[in-house]
């Protein structure tokens, strides 16, 4: 059984958080210790990533681009190089980022020859009048912008694909940690931001879109209130529209980061069918990470640069 989901912060004094990804938990005793040392290792290194960014004085946006392109890069994670396969056995891949200060956002769907897709979409925020581009034209804009190209042997993997070979037989899914990765940061400045990326589902349908490039429901940043970013079965998220619920109840409620995540992740979204979870930070440093599905491996830097990773169920607060 998972731990029961805390309304009160996971951890104050926050400058940086990220997620690997939500599913069926790593377990003492079950779980190798090169697994542990793996999922450790790869959080690690993004907030390493994301910290020295926010150390020398750079942006939330900078923190959390550098942090999710490291999660990208490493094939442990459904995202960039580790992606799943698509039923036809291609990788199509989404990301998202947006900035609190101005609610400034940028998106790219179904991207297959983009190597880092959350730099691709910080490219739209900053470079276009659009928020969100799809497929070939976002492969296309993304090289025109300066991004080399990848092939798609780039994303390729043997265990995604014998994900999918599984998939195809029929068999269960996949008893692992699956999903997104993400990040949330708070500057010196007091400004928030969050992005996301993900390979989508195994053997999901071409075409098919989540939540995590869809500003609102899986990314979502507001300065003075909170930045947002979710891992889970993205449709739930969707119709839930789960990033920007949190930051609303906050803002228009009254809650606080704890209470507004818990509901949402907790009692919103899995009559939707949205098992997962979401990392939030609010304006303050406070951090809010409930999930709702076995486990979500995430971690967090503090402001004195105090690392903290999480895989395990029983290291999140109860």
């Amino acid at each position: 059984m998972r731990p029961a989901a805390t309304r009160r912060p996971d951890a104050r004094d926050v400058a940086l958080a990220v997620h690997g990804g939500a599913g069926v938990a790593l377990r003492r005793g079950t779980t190798d210790a090169r697994t542990e040392r793996a999922y450790r290792t790869g959080l690690a290194d993004a907030l390493q990533a994301g910290w020295a960014v926010l150390r020398r004085g750079g942006s939330s946006v900078d923190a959390v681009e550098a942090a999710v392109r490291v999660l990208e890069d490493d094939e442990l994670f459904n995202a960039g190089r580790g992606s799943v396969f698509t039923e036809d056995a291609a990788h199509e891949l989404d990301a998202s980022v947006m900035r609190g200060t101005d609610l400034a956002a940028g998106a790219v769907v179904g991207v297959r020859h983009v190597r880092n897709p959350v730099s691709a979409a910080r490219l739209v925020m900053e470079r276009t009048r659009h928020v969100m581009l799809a497929g070939r034209g976002a492969d296309e804009f993304a090289e025109r912008s300066g991004l080399a190209p990848v092939t798609q042997d780039y994303f390729r993997t043997q265990k995604r694909w014998d994900e999918l070979m599984r998939a195809k037989a029929g068999a269960a899914a996949d008893r692992s940690i699956t999903g997104t990765v993400g990040a949330v940061a708070l500057d010196d400045a007091q400004g928030l931001a969050a992005a996301t990326s993900t390979g989508g589902m195994t053997g999901k349908q071409a075409g098919r879109v989540g939540d995590s490039p869809v500003i609102g429901a899986g990314t979502y940043a507001q300065d003075g209130t909170a930045a947002v970013s979710a891992t889970g079965k993205g449709e739930g998220f969707l119709r839930g529209a789960a990033a920007v619920a949190v930051v609303h109840l906050m803002e228009f409620g009254g809650r606080d980061v704890a209470s507004a995540a818990y509901e949402v992740v907790m009692e919103r979204l899995p009559p939707l069918g949205g098992t997962g979870g979401v990392i939030a930070l609010d304006a303050r440093g406070a951090l809010a990470a409930p999930y709702s599905s076995h486990g979500m491996v995430h971690g967090h830097v503090t402001r004195d640069g105090t690392v903290v990773t999480r895989v395990f169920p029983d290291e999140s607060p109860m």
